[in-house]
C-alpha cells in the first residue's frame, strides 16, 4: 500500500510539473541518450563515421541498424555522461560536419530504401566562430531542403532537448514524436529571457511563453505524438522508456510504409507548411 501511494504521489507530482521543471528533466545528466536507446531497441547496430569531407563530428552519431529485423538508418545527437565526455561530444552541439555526416547517411538510406530515424537531443547547433567559417548555416539549410525530397519514411523523435536550428538540422520528417518530458523550442528559455528582458533569471516566465513542452506542442499541431515516459522520467526506468519509444517507432513505420513515396513527400511538405498558420474566427 505504501509503495502504491508513493507511486501515485510521484505521478501526481510529475503530471503537475511546470515547463521549466520539465526542461530540467530533459537536461537530466542520467537521461538516456541516442546511443542508450540504440543499444536497447536495435537487434543490430553498425556505426558509420565521417562526412566524406574531412570531418567526423562526435556530437552526431549515426549508422545502420535493424529493429525487429527491419534495416534502418539511425542518426542522433549525442551528449556525454560526464564533463570529459561532454567536452569530447561538444555537449551535443553539432558542427557543420556533423550535419553533413547526417545527410550522407540519409542519402545512403534513401538509396537502399531504408527508413530513417533521427533522435534529437541538443541545446542547439555549435555557435562558435569556427562553425560559421565551416558553413554551419549552409549545412543546416541544405539538410532542411534535402530531407523534404527523400523517398523513404522519416521519423524524428525529440528524446531530450530540441534546441533551435540544431534540432531542425535532423528534424524534418513525416512524423515528429516527443518523449513526454522532452522539450522543443526555438531558443532556450534562458536565452529568450536574456534577449527579451535582459534577465536570464526570467527563464521560467520565458518557458511558459515559449510553449516548449510535449503536450503544448501537440495541442498546437507542431508534433504528432507524445510518447509516455515511466513514472519519474526516462532516467528512472530507461528500459521502459526504450520500450515505449520502440513501440511508437514501429507503429509509425508500419503506417508510413503503406503510403506511396510521392504521397509521403507531399504530406511531409504540407505538414511543415502548415506550422504556424492560424485562422481568424
Amino acid at each position: 500500500q505504501l509503495e502504491a501511494k508513493a507511486t501515485q504521489l510521484r505521478q501526481e507530482i510529475f503530471n503537475g510539473l511546470s515547463p521549466v521543471q520539465r526542461l530540467q528533466l530533459a537536461r537530466h545528466p542520467r537521461r538516456p541518450s541516442t546511443l542508450d536507446y540504440i543499444q536497447a531497441i536495435c537487434d543490430e547496430w553498425i556505426e558509420l563515421h565521417g562526412d566524406r569531407g574531412g570531418s567526423d563530428d562526435p556530437a552526431i552519431v549515426g549508422g545502420l541498424a535493424r529493429i525487429d529485423g527491419k534495416p534502418m538508418i539511425i542518426i542522433g545527437h549525442q551528449k556525454g555522461r560526464d564533463t570529459k565526455d561532454n567536452v569530447a561530444r561538444n555537449f551535443g552541439m553539432a558542427s557543420a560536419g556533423g550535419y553533413r555526416k547526417a545527410m550522407r547517411l540519409m542519402e545512403h538510406g534513401n538509396s537502399f530504401g531504408m527508413p530513417i530515424l533521427t533522435f534529437i537531443d541538443t541545446p542547439g547547433a555549435w555557435p562558435g566562430v569556427e562553425a560559421e567559417k565551416l558553413g554551419q548555416g549552409e549545412a543546416i539549410a541544405y539538410n532542411l531542403r534535402s530531407m523534404f525530397h527523400l523517398d523513404v519514411p522519416i521519423i524524428c523523435t525529440v528524446i531530450g532537448e530540441g534546441g533551435s536550428g540544431g534540432a531542425l538540422g535532423i528534424g524534418v520528417g513525416d512524423r515528429l514524436l516527443m518523449l513526454e518530458h522532452s522539450v522543443y523550442t526555438v531558443a532556450s528559455p534562458e536565452a529568450c529571457a536574456a534577449i527579451l528582458w535582459k534577465d536570464a533569471g526570467k527563464a521560467s516566465q520565458a518557458a511558459d511563453a515559449l510553449k516548449i513542452t510535449s503536450w503544448d506542442l501537440k495541442n498546437i499541431g507542431i508534433i504528432d505524438r507524445v510518447i509516455p515516459e515511466p513514472n519519474g522520467g526516462a532516467h528512472a526506468n530507461p528500459l521502459q522508456a526504450a520500450e515505449n519509444l520502440k513501440k511508437a517507432i514501429v507503429s509509425n513505420i508500419e503506417e508510413l510504409t503503406r503510403i506511396s513515396s510521392e504521397e509521403r513527400r507531399k504530406q511531409r511538405y504540407q505538414k511543415f507548411r502548415s506550422i504556424g498558420v492560424f485562422l481568424e474566427t
